[in-house]
């Protein structure tokens, strides 16, 4: 974002002339030398991502003339203007924002206590007027030679970053390096994003791995956008370059609030026709074991062309992100039984969790779209926590108080069936499709279970066990005992869908629900 110094000022006045050098030299960075170095690695400076992210013109920029104080190591010998951090405010889509740019021109972008202190000043600001604060991390991480002080300013970041959470939006795009201490504040904000090949993130590096574990890892296997968009799921989107991750940015804050007492951004929306989507009517196969995907019923429901997904390529067995309803941003969720059956398992539980927590805490309403058969067993589950993990779920569910509607597609077995938003942990309303099964379990493991004896005692034990399966399923594995004690609101044709969606919002969106009077839960971590 190159700026030129006003010429509206006399140029004779001398007070005049030293504030435009001033000016002039923190737009300079770290020098021509180190901005063409940033280039060469296919990377903008801070101020040119700010260009792009902001709209013309909005940008006022805040403490550009810091420097730093330390002393130490000859490091008072060279300083520069803005120490290593752009900060201010702007407009995104003429919506007030705080954003934050590190500069790695300017000691590899490593954190001061005077770099914090400017990041810390804008936090407090956006916190007091309500807006979304944006970080856009390039660093080498704390400046060593200030020594605790650098890794005060990390934890004033870090106290901050917990006491802004679920008041304002906090969003994190990662440009370059972040290592060691300075990950945690983008870990506790509410979305992170990554660049391909150009952005990394860990708390120890491959240097201190090799040391340590004797691995030979490089930085984009430990903790590049890969890494973490498919293996940790730290990151909830990684970007192709820059450019896409700054209009991940934009589209991101497209869906949310600006703080927690506002509504979502309202799309005006015209309907073209009536809203019977037919096409949903032939999308659950027959064969209840034939695997479909959830996507194409979200896109089946979806305003055309909104669906923003998150976390696309870890725990995919379960599908979350943003959609529009008739213009209103409403958050998904659905199982998705293209992937694993659409199995719950602990990383789908957390994804799932954190996710429906975002949008309860930013008044988003939810849609679940169920297809479930139940929790994935075995010893790796059990031993790395599925209990605790999928209480997490059930847990972010059940303290929600935002408008929650439920769609059963297909399967909805077991305990699995009250977690994904049944009417029993307070769901507002729960329609099926004909095609539900709403049980215990599946057919099969049913009948092998209540008939055991006397599938063991006839002539043909495969036929038996095929016979009670057919009495189970007519008795159970329906969505109509559900519908008989009021757990189901109403049985719908899959074409109805969007159109029952819509009123049910349009009626939910005046709902008041609180919970009891509490510090705060202890949700199981």
């Amino acid at each position: 974002m190159k700026q030129s110094p006003s010429t509206e000022f006399p140029t004779d006045n001398p007070k005049f002339r030293t504030l435009l050098q001033k000016n002039e030299q923190a737009l300079q960075g770290g020098g021509a030398d180190r901005v063409e170095s940033q280039h060469a690695k296919g990377k903008l400076t801070a101020r040119e991502r700010l260009g792009f992210l902001l709209d013309p013109g909005s940008f006022q920029e805040l403490d550009k003339l810091v420097v730093h104080r330390g002393t130490d190591f000859g490091i008072d010998q060279e300083k520069y203007l803005g120490d290593g951090v752009v900060t201010g405010f702007g407009t995104i889509n003429n919506r007030l924002v705080y954003v934050y740019s590190q500069d790695f021109t300017v000691f590899g972008g490593s954190l001061s206590e005077t770099h914090a202190e400017k990041i810390c000043k804008i936090m407090d600001m956006a916190m007091k007027n309500g807006a979304p604060v944006i970080g856009l991390n390039d660093s080498g991480g704390a400046r060593i030679q200030e020594g605790v002080n650098s890794l005060g300013g990390y934890a004033d970041i870090f106290y901050r970053n917990t006491r802004a959470s679920g008041v304002i939006p906090q969003l994190s795009a990662i440009m370059g390096p972040c290592a060691g201490g300075a990950v945690y504040s983008p870990a506790i904000t509410d979305f992170v994003l990554m660049v391909e090949q150009t952005s990394y993130m860990f708390v120890t590096g491959p240097n201190v791995v090799k040391t340590v574990t004797q691995e030979n890892v490089s930085s984009e296997e430990l903790g590049g956008a890969t890494a973490h968009s498919t293996k940790s799921g730290v990151t909830h989107f990684a970007c192709a370059n820059e450019i896409d991750c700054i209009e991940h940015l934009k589209k991101l804050l497209s869906y949310i609030p600006q703080n927690c007492e506002e509504e979502a951004p309202f799309v005006p929306y015209t309907s073209s026709g009536g809203e019977t989507r037919e096409a949903l009517d032939t999308i659950v196969p027959d064969n209840p074991n034939q695997p479909y995907d959830m996507r194409d019923v979200i896109a089946g429901i979806a305003d055309e062309d909104s669906f923003l997904e998150v976390h696309r390529d870890f725990a995919e067995n379960i599908v979350v992100g943003f959609v529009r309803l008739g213009g209103r941003s409403v958050g998904v969720v659905g199982n998705q039984p293209a992937v694993m059956a659409g199995v719950l398992d602990i990383q789908s539980s957390v994804k799932a969790a954190r996710f429906v927590r975002f949008c309860d805490s930013f008044n988003i309403p939810l849609l679940v779209l169920v297809d479930v058969p139940g929790f994935l067993p075995g010893t790796d589950q059990e031993w790395n926590g599925i209990i605790t993990n999928g209480a997490k779920l059930l847990y972010a569910f059940s303290e929600a108080t935002v408008p929650r509607v439920t769609v059963i597609t297909r399967k909805a077995y077991g305990g699995a069936y009250d977690v994904m938003n049944s009417k029993h942990i307070g769901a507002d309303l729960n329609f099926a499709w004909p095609s539900a099964e709403i049980a215990v379990m599946g057919a099969k493991g049913a009948a092998e279970i209540i008939f055991k004896r006397q599938i063991a005692a006839a002539e043909d034990p495969e036929a038996k066990l095929t016979e009670k399966m057919a009495e189970f399923t007519e008795k159970f594995a329906n969505p109509y005992s559900a519908a008989e004690r009021g757990f189901i609101d109403e049985v719908i044709l899959p074409q109805e869908t969007r159109s029952r969606l819509l009123r049910a919002f349009n009626m939910l969106e005046n709902k008041v629900d609180t919970l009891p009077r509490k510090k705060h839960g202890n949700m199981p971590l």
